[in-house]
């Protein structure tokens, strides 16, 4: 057993009986004015990989509150890739957000994290009032914002196509050596109920996007795209030479660390 597991995981069972795991790092000192940090990963991560892990033990070092965890499917959580949707994972990022985070936050996701990130904003939004919105500002790496409809069955030959329709299930190949991927004809549908590039997605906190110009699966084109659908005054884009989609190398990390110490600067006051 990890040294992080033993400190710190935990299960969160939702009301359809399924269990998410989560690691959790509190704050030194209670505080309701320094951030803390809500991780969000990508489809088919883990909240033990890389990027996640780093930002743990940064947020450790720094006496910040750091919260990760596994969709169900996904690394220690129940539950099997398959049956996920868009909508089962958003209600499972809201209720370890409202469950396990305490006092502001700053949300960070990876790919799909990032999708769901801004979803979990719009939820947050809508059942708080003014004065009790607890996000900050999101971060969001390589977003891959209505992945489901734009970066795959937009992408999809006819063939690949019927293949969801008809069987129910494409398993995609992975260029990570995890795949391969269950793309299901329900993570197609439910998708479209969660589209926001075409609409104009209200975001009154800052908004920092970090993208790889060589990102083999969410085009910068698409971060671009997301920021001019995004209704606020404080979003911006970094293009990364030479990033690709993970963006978990030592100067990406670090990259992020600076992004989340400048955005923390501006936020806590």
């Amino acid at each position: 057993m990890s040294e992080e597991r033993g400190a710190a995981e935990r299960n969160h069972e939702m009301r359809d009986g399924g269990r998410i795991a989560y690691l959790v790092e509190r704050r030194r000192r209670p505080s309701f004015t320094q951030s803390g940090l809500f991780w969000l990963g990508g489809f088919n991560s883990s909240m033990e990989g890389e990027k996640a892990s780093s930002l743990a033990r940064w947020a450790k070092a720094k006496g910040r509150e750091c919260v990760r965890f596994d969709y169900s499917g996904h690394g220690r959580s129940g539950g099997r890739l398959e049956d996920g949707t868009i909508s089962k994972w958003l209600d499972q990022s809201a209720a370890i957000f409202d469950e396990i985070t305490t006092g502001p936050q700053i949300l960070i996701g990876s790919s799909m994290g990032g999708w769901l990130a801004l979803l979990l904003l719009c939820r947050h939004l809508g059942e708080r009032a003014a004065g009790d919105v607890r996000i900050r500002g999101l971060i969001l790496l390589a977003p891959a914002a209505d992945m489901s409809e734009r970066l795959m069955w937009d992408r999809f030959p006819p063939e690949i196509r019927d293949e969801i329709m008809d069987r129910g299930v494409y398993h995609r190949p992975s260029a990570y050596g995890d795949g391969p991927y269950p793309i299901t004809r329900a993570l197609i549908e439910d998708g479209r109920n969660h589209l926001i590039l075409e609409a104009s997605l209200e975001v009154p906190c800052p908004v920092r996007i970090l993208q790889g110009l060589e990102d083999p699966d969410v085009p910068w084109q698409h971060a671009v795209d997301l920021a001019q659908a995004l209704d606020g005054d404080d979003v911006t884009v970094e293009l990364i030479k030479g990033g690709d989609h993970r963006l978990s190398g030592d100067r990406d990390i670090l990259r992020l660390f600076r992004t989340i110490d400048a955005l923390m600067a501006q936020v806590d006051g």
